[in-house]
């Protein structure tokens, strides 16, 4: 019998043609390779993995009723089944197991079959569009949800207003992290990202609040993009005396486009000028940047993130104005300690950019510590069972 302390990976119809099967929207990695991925994932996080792929319905729905007193997560793919069985979403509500739906491509891009899903309703998180990295993220989801739930509160009154709360098993009040996950402000790139740095940071003493905001391809850009972050990080002061935190010691933490809103939050003096706010309630300490996009005008131009600039701006009335006001490079100097990361085989957002920012802050009078990693990529930065995260957390 498999332990309490594991997670089950089921893959459904077709999966067992990965690698061969349109590579060009699955990728290359087979089957038994995507396996042995998830068995280290699993283990990282202290899980063990067992998988499982069936190309028939009846199997699935058996091995999710199994699975019951055995694994205390699931993650699915279901392939085809996703939009049409309604036997494998009644069976994932049958049973008291948290599971999250995975796919490889980005459904919300495809065909309007493929965009509806019969079993999300039953599911806790659904991760689409991230490659194989997906079912890293789902693992890695289930774990820190399972170890350190976080309590979700709302900021706000659309769907993605919202944050999760943690807070430390120790006496308060505690130093606050505020973590802004990146994306290139895309709708598929979600919170679940920050989860696992959000757990180890619990184990450092932190409480963190863990921000999801409007992205580009659902109803963000700007003005909501900002305004979002802006009213997020603004709610820690109404949640400050039920919850132990310490509003003298709050930090911001953002990766990518999650590092560009950090360094903007930290540094706006007020919202007018963006015309979505006014002065701002919370004033961090300081703000940990990692591969941020921190110039706007040259992350249009180099076209970064397939152009993801462009959305995000295209409701400003004036570019030249809004990234004065947007742009961390054009802010300075912030006024806020900095510390800035950035891995040089980083090939999302270039290093070069991180190298002119420091600069430019530093010139500008700004205090700015500048971590270049040797052999670290753009997601490693936000990996806390990698190399990367010696770094980031020993300057934390």
């Amino acid at each position: 019998m498999e332990t309490l302390k594991s997670i089950l990976v089921i893959n459904g119809p077709n999966l067992n043609l990965l690698g061969t099967r349109q590579p060009e929207i699955y990728g290359g990695l087979d089957l038994k390779s995507l396996d042995q991925l998830c068995f280290k994932w699993g283990s990282a996080h202290g899980y063990a993995v067992t998988t499982y792929q069936s190309n028939h319905e009846g199997e699935i729905i058996d091995r999710i009723h199994d699975a019951r007193g055995k694994v205390s997560g699931i993650v699915l793919n279901a392939g085809a089944y996703t939009h049409t069985s309604y036997a494998i979403h009644d069976a994932l509500a049958g049973i008291d197991i948290p599971t999250v739906e995975v796919h490889i491509s980005n459904v919300q891009e495809r065909e309007a079959w493929i965009r509806h899903s019969a079993i999300g309703p039953a599911c806790a998180h659904t991760i689409y569009g991230r490659g194989v990295e997906g079912y890293k993220h789902a693992i890695g989801h289930l774990a820190t949800e399972l170890t350190l739930p976080g309590l979700t509160i709302s900021y706000g009154s659309h769907d993605d207003q919202l944050g999760d709360l943690r807070t430390p098993d120790t006496p308060g009040p505690h130093p606050v992290m505020v973590l802004i996950h990146g994306g290139f402000w895309k709708e598929h790139w979600t919170r679940d990202l920050m989860g696992p740095i959000a757990l180890d940071l619990a184990y450092r003493d932190y409480a963190t609040w863990n921000i999801e905001y409007r992205r580009v391809d659902g109803e963000g850009g700007w003005p909501e993009t900002f305004f979002d972050i802006a009213s997020a990080v603004d709610k820690l002061a109404e949640l400050a005396g039920d919850h132990q935190l310490d509003l003298s010691d709050v930090s911001f933490l953002g990766h990518s486009a999650g590092g560009q809103l950090a360094l903007w939050a930290a540094g706006r003096k007020n919202l007018s000028s963006t015309h979505v706010g006014a002065d701002p309630l919370i004033r961090p300490r300081r703000v940990f940047a990692l591969a941020p996009v921190s110039d706007l005008a040259a992350a249009q131009a180099a076209g970064l993130g397939d152009h993801a600039v462009d959305p995000l701006m295209s409701g400003a009335p004036s570019h030249t104005e809004i990234y004065r006001n947007l742009s961390p490079i054009e802010m300075l100097p912030l006024g806020v300690d900095q510390v800035i990361v950035h891995g040089d085989a980083d090939k999302a957002v270039p290093l070069s950019m991180s190298e002119s920012y420091v600069r430019a802050a530093i010139a500008l009078g700004d205090t700015v510590d500048f971590a270049q990693l040797t052999d670290i990529a753009h997601m490693d930065l936000i990996d806390p069972h990698g190399p990367a995260w010696v770094e980031v957390s020993a300057a934390l």
